[in-house]
């Protein structure tokens, strides 16, 4: 037992490299697994002291066991036993690919990611871009929502700013679980949503199996209260309107649904609006080409990265206007199928999409734009002012959202002016304004959502907007 044994270097590092190993993983690294599980417990704890939506137990779930939970599921085995016998493929085959769906779609939410990194980099970005506004009132709206429903937000997709601004101003009532396009599915940006929830979705080249799967995950989420946030309109507007719903996940979530389970579900509609959206030349030329394939080059990202950062460094760097967000009516899916027996989903979308346009704030460009627009591109700035004026007035008697500086919509007009002015989307000459030449789509493009609340009808479910003292036509 005491006898020297001789052996090679490297045969002795070998042997304790494996204990090292073994030593880590049976021992070492339980005990640290179960130390960083309770220390990100007790914090999860905290932090739902001051969320009015706390984060729910599914969410917390480990990524793995989300996973094998999902595919495990009655309905998705049924859906794998379709899939096998339609398309003549073997039963494990089938399962292996319902199994690598689920791994694409199911998030891997951490805590600290989102609430440590993600909220801190969306105000960062948010106030650095843009002055933010939220809509008044939109507090109590929230609170009244019983706190044991489960809540889905549905938004008009404006700008991939979307994702930032929402996350930021909803940080303070509840971690968003949000739906995701394909763009998102590349490095870095994959793992970094992941972490903070969101789920990817495919919008092309699904499968009935494919379909099965997301839907099962979209109701497992909703039965269990996460909080959602959704994107209707499937993909960014545009031509600046709010576009027709596309009704996949509403259809999800309503067709699991039961009236008498004790969890009712609210979608909470939202509106957001901004003076500038980075992306609008990106989906100007997406418009005229007719495709969705947005084409913009990395160069080109880091290259206007690189220009802000500069100006901000000189103290040159002027904020692209107002982004705002508003509230409008929640939905409560159990009144409405009480109310209307054996309505469909797309009678809910329309509903939802109503509230949606009802609630877009109007904001100082578009409002400028809307107005130029009205006088056929062609006007003096004393009248151009003055149909600022007339709209912004009409806008109020509808109910919309103002978001003018100080109430005021004569200098809430010349602020929108100048930001035309100054990115050439219109000319001043002669004292006369006038639209710039190849500027005409991208003018319609801001004024879309003006005139959209102005051709809209009126909510009845909508309350009044709040009283501005607007200047009467023609005072500047």
């Amino acid at each position: 037992m005491t006898s020297v044994v001789e052996m090679p270097l490297w045969l002795l590092v070998l042997l304790l490299s494996l204990a090292a190993i073994a030593t880590l993983d049976r021992i070492i690294g339980p005990g640290l697994r179960w130390f960083l599980r309770r220390r990100m417990e007790r914090a999860v704890e905290e932090l739902n002291k001051r969320l009015e939506r706390p984060i729910r137990p599914f969410k917390l779930m480990r990524r793995q066991d989300q996973v094998i939970r999902l595919i495990h599921d009655p309905h998705v085995m049924e859906a794998v036993d379709e899939y096998a016998r339609t398309e003549g493929v073997p039963h494990n085959v089938a399962f292996d690919r319902a199994r690598s769906y689920a791994r694409e779609i199911v998030p891997g939410f951490s805590t600290a990611t989102y609430f440590g990194f993600a909220i801190r980099v969306a105000r960062r970005l948010s106030q650095g871009l843009y002055k933010v506004r939220l809509g008044r009132g939109d507090d109590q709206t929230l609170r009244a929502i019983d706190p044991r429903s489960a809540v889905v937000f549905v938004m008009n997709h404006r700008s991939n700013m979307d994702y930032v601004l929402v996350t930021w101003l909803a940080a303070d009532r509840s971690a968003l679980s949000y739906a995701v396009g394909e763009w998102a599915r590349v490095w870095p940006l994959k793992a970094l949503i992941r972490a903070t929830g969101a789920y990817f979705i495919r919008r092309r080249y699904s499968s009935t199996l494919y379909r099965a799967v997301l839907a099962r995950y979209v109701q497992m989420s909703i039965a269990e209260g996460v909080t959602q946030a959704m994107f209707p309109e499937g993909g960014l507007s545009l031509n600046g309107a709010v576009g027709r719903a596309r009704k996949g996940l509403l259809h999800y979530i309503v067709r699991d649904f039961s009236m008498g389970s004790g969890r009712d579900v609210v979608f909470v509609p939202v509106a957001l609006n901004y003076d500038r959206v980075l992306e609008d030349r990106v989906l100007l030329k997406a418009a005229e080409d007719g495709t969705r394939r947005f084409r913009v080059s990395m160069g080109a990202v880091l290259g206007f990265v690189a220009r802000v950062l500069w100006q901000k460094a000189r103290g040159r760097f002027r904020q692209f206007g107002y982004a705002a967000v508003c509230y409008g009516t929640p939905v409560s899916l159990r009144a409405f199928l009480e109310n209307e027996p054996g309505a469909s989903t797309e009678a809910l979308a329309d509903v939802l999409m109503q509230r949606i346009r009802a609630a877009v704030p109007m904001l100082p460009v578009p409002l400028a734009a809307a107005a130029l627009v009205r006088c056929e591109g062609n006007t003096t700035r004393d009248a151009l002012i003055a149909q600022g004026v007339d709209l912004a007035l009409a806008l109020q008697r509808k109910g919309a959202y103002l978001h003018l500086p100080g109430t005021d919509a004569a200098a809430a007009m010349r602020a929108g002016l100048d930001a035309l002015l100054l990115r050439a989307i219109v000319t001043e000459n002669d004292g006369r304004i006038r639209i710039a030449p190849g500027q005409g789509a991208t003018l319609g493009y801001y004024a879309a959502s003006v005139l959209q609340r102005l051709a809209e009808d009126d909510d009845p479910a909508r309350p009044a907007a709040a009283t501005l003292q607007l200047p009467k036509a023609g005072e500047t």
